[in-house]
């Protein structure tokens, strides 16, 4: 057998490579950033507004858990049926549209309206953000060559925790002073601005009179079904890891908030800082992993241990962390291991983008990151459910039990990393 490339050489404009350096590439890969931000902005304002939204339409921890699960109805749908398109399809274009339908999405539970508004404005703007992970990854590292994937890749998910460590305050003070649908307003603003930018200086690889680029051995020789691709060992391991992971990034946008106030005692004003803290930490774990796993593929280590063994550590830290919740007391014990815990444990994107680019062949690249995206989200959906029945049943020794659930999902996530990653192998296998 023989490893086949999975990578495009990359185009070049006016006989200069577009990958890897030109300023061309780090403009879009900045913009990309602040598009995540956004997204993530928009995802966590009902976390930050839950007792607000609560006492204000009169819901159970329940009800508003199958609210916030409404955001990823039609969130796993919308993001393989566009990263399908994007094989196809412009992603500039693409992530244009989906930024328009953000801001039109949060308009109706802004206006007013009950329950029923709310859900379908959630759904709406689920539809809209569900691809864009997928396709920002996409759009930024078809820019770079697989070797520098990492950083490019690692600063579109510290987008993600950018997005709300930067608004949560602001938002916070927002919801305290002026009400939470003066926040969905703020938001909405914010989608408008961010697509006016992108449509002026937005690109996609290989455009501005860039040349065809020349077509890798994996489409020359055929385009590898989807099937093999979700049927390999590395494509199912890095999906089950970033589900846990995921679940662990669903849990923090939602129910955070709620459980540093109601169950850890703090004030409104201190949970919307401190809940920034897993987020940061989050961040630096992001950066240290592309660090890491970027010098270690430039040493010739093997993907299987530079992103599998090294995601798959920080799912395993991140589950200790959880685990060890109920063995300590004192809210800042408490408060200190769950930062920690969702701060690592809900690192590993970065790591799954990267591996299913480097799995999938160019032509397939949208559509398999877009299938994982979809399974993945998944957990958006029932993990807000689960712990609002959790809550509802146990009261504040709900949010413990939930946490001590994500341990346990981190731990089988990090397994699944170390023992099923390796994209070297099935990438042979699948051109065999």
């Amino acid at each position: 057998m023989t490893a086949v490339p999975t990578l495009p050489q990359l185009p070049t404009v006016d006989g200069r490579s577009t990958g890897g350096g030109s300023r061309r590439a780090w403009t879009v890969t900045a913009l990309l950033v602040v598009f995540m931000m956004v997204n993530f902005a928009d995802k966590s304002v009902l976390g930050l507004a839950a007792d607000e939204i609560r006492d204000d339409l009169h819901l159970s921890a329940t009800r508003f858990g199958l609210a916030n699960g409404a955001f990823f109805l039609l969130f796993s749908v919308a993001a393989i049926a566009v990263g399908l398109a994007a094989d196809r399809v412009s992603p500039k274009l693409l992530l244009l549209v989906m930024a328009l339908l953000w801001s039109v999405a949060q308009v109706p539970a802004a206006l007013g309206g009950g329950l029923g508004v709310l859900v379908a404005s959630r759904v709406l703007l689920g539809a809209a953000e569900g691809p864009a992970f997928p396709v920002a990854q996409q759009a930024t590292l078809a820019w770079f060559p697989d070797h520098r994937r990492n950083l490019p890749g690692a600063l579109i998910t510290l987008g993600v925790t950018l997005g709300v460590i930067v608004s949560a305050p602001g938002l916070s003070w927002v919801i305290q002073h002026h009400g939470w649908r003066a926040a969905l307003w703020v938001l909405a603003g914010a989608g408008l601005v961010w697509a006016v930018v992108w449509k002026a200086f937005g690109a996609d690889a290989g455009s501005r009179g860039a040349t065809t680029p020349a077509r890798s051995e994996a489409d020359t020789r055929g385009a590898v079904p989807y099937r093999r691709i979700f049927a390999s060992r590395t494509w199912i391991g890095v999906t089950s890891a970033y589900f846990s992971s995921y679940w662990a990034v669903a849990l923090m946008l939602v129910w955070l908030p709620s459980y540093l106030r109601n169950a850890l005692g703090y004030s409104a004003g201190e949970a919307g800082t401190l809940v920034v803290a897993p987020w940061t930490i989050g961040a630096v774990a992001l950066l240290a992993q592309a660090g890491i796993t970027g010098h270690l593929l430039r040493r010739g280590v093997p993907s299987r241990r530079a992103r599998g063994w090294v995601g798959g550590t920080l799912l395993g830290l991140g589950a200790l962390c959880c685990l060890a919740l109920p063995l300590v007391d004192g809210a800042g014990a408490k408060t200190a291991l769950v930062a920690v815990g969702f701060g690592l444990g809900g690192s590993y994107a970065t790591v799954a983008a990267t591996t299913v680019a480097e799995l999938a062949p160019p032509s397939r690249a949208g559509g398999a990151l877009g299938g994982m995206n979809a399974v993945v989200t998944t957990a958006g959906l029932a993990a807000p459910a689960v712990v609002g029945a959790l809550v509802d049943t146990r009261g504040t020794a709900g949010y413990q039990t939930a946490m001590v659930l994500s341990g346990l999902l981190l731990a089988l996530g990090a397994a699944a990393s170390f023992l099923l990653v390796d994209p070297v192998r099935d990438t042979a296998r699948m051109h065999d």
